[in-house]
């Protein structure tokens, strides 16, 4: 079997057609890893960085479920989707790697994972515009999808 892109029609993009697919509950997580630089160190107090624009964390993970939220206005031929949920987690790991976790749910006939995309590179972008007062050394190093339920195929990511 030959794949093929789905957002391409003969001549022109379109979005696609999902008016014959069926309702379900459709969930999916994605993941951004973003290193923050040493020299950071000495602003983390309890695992949050406070700036004068506020606590970071806290903000980005608002930005994210904004960004979520809007998704379908960001990339072109996404379908626009009622969201029944979003959820951003964000923790410090080893070494300051910030973890954003985005878990995005909805009850309809198409996935969600680029809501759920999109809500963590958010939180990440957030992450960076906060902190490069202390230091541009920050990279965002990677988003991903690692699961989605709920349409014609699931997906799970080993970690």
């Amino acid at each position: 079997m030959t794949k093929k892109f789905t957002h391409i029609e003969q001549d022109s993009p379109a979005m696609v057609d999902v008016g014959h697919k069926d309702v379900t509950e459709r969930t999916a997580h994605a993941q951004t890893l973003v290193q923050l630089p040493d020299d950071m160190k000495p602003y983390i107090k309890d695992g949050e960085i406070t700036t004068l624009k506020g606590p970071v964390f806290h903000t980005a993970i608002l930005a994210g479920i904004q960004g979520a939220k809007r998704t379908s206005e960001l990339i072109p031929l996404c379908h626009n989707l009622f969201l029944n949920k979003v959820r951003i987690d964000i923790t410090l790991e080893e070494g300051l790697l910030v973890k954003i976790v985005c878990e995005a749910r909805c009850t309809g006939k198409t996935g969600v994972e680029m809501e759920a995309l999109t809500g963590a590179s958010i939180a990440a972008l957030t992450v960076y515009d906060m902190c490069k007062a202390f230091s541009h050394n920050i990279t965002i190093l990677e988003t991903k999808l690692m699961a989605k339920s709920g349409g014609k195929r699931a997906f799970r990511r080993e970690e």
